[in-house]
């Protein structure tokens, strides 16, 4: 654990900027949060509750068959999951945060007024079929697939604009360096955020899938609409009491631009020593980096002056930025390269979580009743209800309870490294898969045991609460290694960079998706003998189980990787931060001893 500076205002203060910053800053603070973090949550509810039951809508309302319904669906998720890079990037150096996410809005409304739509109207889907002899259904048309497609990406481009953009924007919000407290408050806002994203996804899976089941298309897809266009309106209506940050042009031409210098200047000799040859460097006035970093040093001949008549120009500002670039646009592109190994490991976890559709065959060939007398059963995709509850849990019981605890134990406040948050994530994440292949060893022997081998639509005498227990691991290792890595990636980079920083982590979940369908049609392929494999239709037949083990052991040949990252990174801008203070402490506590 780190000690950072001694603190002895409350909670409620720590969350409070400073009295000097609320006279020069009038804009910002809390009172912007429900804003910005009721827009994003509106925005999770509607798009993960549309997504729950989508297949159910494809195959009975346009006719689709399984494989091309998932085909659809998988399409969308990656399309999701990839656009917070693209808006990020717009949002970083182009439209601004605030005008990204309002456009987002819009787009994701109109994305989900047109699939309401198309419940609503019977002329843009299929005609229902009618069981009559020699009456065949028709399919639907490319005009009704490309409304219906046309849906699915303006909702898309809306959470690609939303998702990457409202953390920085309301961390923009919160972010005030005159506060001593600024990175505690700012530790507090992420444990915040992800837990009010996470009770929006909950009442997804539960509230609007419910109303779609049970009071049919037309009213589950017009709630989702509704509440898109009142998180926009309000989110549009609190502008004037936003922080508005510049934006600096083309961020990723930046980054290129860095890249292609560095090449071409790679015969270049770098100085000995920064501190004999700042001026070797080019920076621009007012930057705070006067000399890059010793990380990645071939890196650094991307801002070596060769001849400042022939690189600079009358206004000191180089005439080629594709040979000559400022400082901070190389500790840029390092930061960017020097966290992929990192973030790289988060995708096993998300590997691992995105497995939710074996476990709901499980669930759904398990007893889901409460007790043995009781008439209500768990649905079967609702279990997934285990993994939220357990992440909320864990924010407030970190927030609330440990770090309290411990700080009253040290006598001063405390906090736990990122690092080692990620690590113990990615660790948990290893046994919630090695503890999925035992339950389903359990589960697939009574099968076999009550003579099911050959029928996977019958219940098998084994209560579905033996699955809790995962659920409740991958809460657990979401909680630590999702919310581990928002932190690193927002405190490490740049501030230009921090939508980016925010979109990588659902970047690496768009990565593991594909890697997920790489592996599942890998193990289906070399695990087939005669007819069977490990992966079949009848989850009785299979071995899901052996599935699991092969994931389990992938995970813990993470967890070795992940060390070897975290060590190669070196310490994190809070470690080098931390050390500093607790050196002057030290020296302040020698002076009184000697006094």
């Amino acid at each position: 654990m780190e000690n950072p500076p001694d603190q002895k205002d409350s909670s409620k203060e720590m969350l409070q900027p400073s009295s000097s910053s609320r006279r020069s800053r009038a804009k910002g603070g809390l009172l912007t949060m429900p804003f910005i973090i009721g827009n994003e949550a509106f925005e999770k509810v509607a798009s993960y509750g549309l997504l729950q039951n989508m297949i159910l809508y494809l195959m009975s309302d346009y006719r689709l068959g399984v494989a091309k319904a998932q085909t659809v669906l998988f399409m969308w998720v990656a399309a999701t999951n990839f656009l917070p890079l693209v808006g990020a990037f717009l949002s970083d150096s182009y439209l601004g945060r605030f005008l990204t996410i309002a456009v987002a809005s819009l787009s994701g409304f109109l994305g989900m007024v047109v699939l309401w739509l198309t419940a609503m109207l019977p002329q843009v889907k299929p005609s229902p079929c009618v069981a009559t002899a020699g009456t065949n259904c028709s399919s639907p048309t490319s005009s009704q697939l490309a409304l219906l497609y046309s849906a699915f990406a303006l909702i898309s481009i809306g959470s690609g604009g939303i998702r990457p953009c409202s953390l920085a924007f309301g961390a923009d919000q919160l972010d005030n360096k005159e506060n001593p407290k600024n990175e505690r408050v700012l530790e507090s806002f992420f444990g915040w955020y992800y837990a009010s994203s996470s009770v929006a996804v909950l009442i997804a899976f539960t509230v609007i899938v419910y109303i779609q089941d049970h009071l049919g298309w037309k009213i589950g897809f017009g709630i989702p609409a509704i509440l898109m266009l009142l998180a926009g309106f309000l989110f549009v209506f609190a502008s004037p009491l936003y922080v508005k940050r510049n934006v600096s042009k083309s961020l990723f031409t930046g980054l290129a631009q860095v890249a292609v210098a560095a090449y071409v200047n790679r015969k270049l000799s770098l100085p000995a020593h920064h501190h004999d040859s700042n001026d070797c460097y080019y920076r621009l006035k007012d930057s705070e980096v006067k000399a890059p970093s010793d990380k990645l040093r071939f890196i650094n001949k991307a801002c070596v002056i060769r001849n400042r008549e022939e690189d600079l120009g009358s206004d000191g500002l180089a005439l080629n930025p594709w040979r000559l670039c400022t400082t901070d646009k190389v500790e840029e592109l390092k930061a960017l390269v020097k966290v992929i190994p990192v973030w790289s490991t988060g995708i096993m976890m998300s590997i691992n979580v995105s497995q939710n559709s074996f476990q709901l065959l499980q669930a759904k060939s398990m007893d889901r009743h409460l007790s043995s007398g009781s008439t209500f059963q768990i649905p079967a995709g609702s279990f997934g209800m285990f993994t939220i509850i357990a992440l909320i849990s864990w924010v407030v019981l970190y927030d609330r309870a440990i770090l309290p605890l411990a700080s009253k134990i040290q006598g001063r406040p405390v906090r736990v490294n990122v690092k080692i948050r990620m690590g113990l994530g990615l660790f948990i994440s290893f046994l919630a898969m090695a503890l999925s292949a035992t339950v389903e060893h359990y589960r697939r022997k009574t099968a076999i045991s009550q003579g099911l081998a050959n029928n996977a639509d019958a219940t098998v005498n084994i209560s579905a609460m033996w699955l809790v227990p995962q659920y409740v691991l991958h809460g657990l290792a979401e909680a630590l290694t999702g919310i581990g890595q928002t932190e690193f990636f927002y405190t490490e980079f740049p501030k230009s960079m921090s939508s980016i920083a925010a979109s990588l982590f659902g970047l690496g979940m768009a990565v593991a998706n594909i890697l997920a369908s790489v592996i599942l049609n890998a193990v289906k392929s070399s695990s087939k003998k005669g007819n069977v494999s490990w992966i079949e239709d009848n989850i009785n037949k299979g071995h899901y189980d052996y599935y699991y083990w092969v994931l389990a052991t992938l995970s813990f040949v993470n967890v070795i990787y992940y060390v070897v990252c975290s060590w190669s990174y070196g310490p994190t801008v809070d470690q080098v931060r931390n050390d500093k203070v607790n050196g002057v402490r030290e020296e302040e506590e020698e002076v009184i001893k000697l006094n």
